[in-house]
């Protein structure tokens, strides 16, 4: 215990310096920073999640919709609420070892997933896009999946402009159902 020796007001030591500011805990994202449940190598038998989660319930899996070669499923770390990802069910790589048929489907569920995210949430905009390789910011670099992030106007506040925080209003259980419900049907 550490006794005062002054007049000084008292002060935290070895937590940091105390200032007007409130802070709002996220140990969940933990996991993602720490690269828990990455894969632990390139191939399909190292722990890869995109392999994993189509043996799971969608609502498990949290799996909005399964085609035949594609899935779209809710990012566990979203960006914004109804972040989600297109997945080929085939554990591949780089997006040009594709086959026709997997672009094609990619390109299929993608178009499906912003009509869904219209239908539910009202998105007036996406972002849409994959990184390929660690390198280019490839969280899962083994597994192609592309991401679709809804924005609305005026969606960026204080939050995650001044204290780096996105406030997610929803669970994610309850946008799957929300986004399942409302997926479109095959063409």
């Amino acid at each position: 215990m550490l006794a005062r020796m002054s007049s000084e007001p008292e002060q935290q030591i070895g937590v940091g310096s105390p200032d007007a500011f409130q802070r709002l805990w996220t140990p969940h994202r933990m996991a993602y920073i720490q690269g828990e449940n990455k894969p632990s190598g390139p191939g399909a038998g190292d722990g890869c999640p995109f392999c994993t989660i189509p043996a799971k319930s969608d609502e498990d899996g949290l799996v909005i919709a399964r085609g035949e070669l594609v899935y779209a499923v809710l990012n566990l770390y979203p960006y914004n609420g109804g972040h989600l990802m297109v997945v080929p069910f085939r554990h591949v790589a780089d997006y040009t070892d594709l086959t026709e048929e997997e672009t094609v489907g990619l390109g299929d569920y993608t178009k499906r997933a912003m009509k869904a995210l219209r239908a539910a949430s009202g998105a007036q905009g996406f972002n849409i896009g994959m990184n390929q390789g660690e390198v280019a910011g490839a969280g899962i670099a083994a597994h192609l999946h592309q991401h679709i992030v809804p924005r609305w106007g005026g969606d960026t506040n204080f939050m995650p402009v001044v204290g780096h925080t996105k406030v997610l209003p929803q669970l994610l259980a309850d946008t799957r159902r929300m986004l399942a419900e409302k997926w479109p049907a095959g063409a």
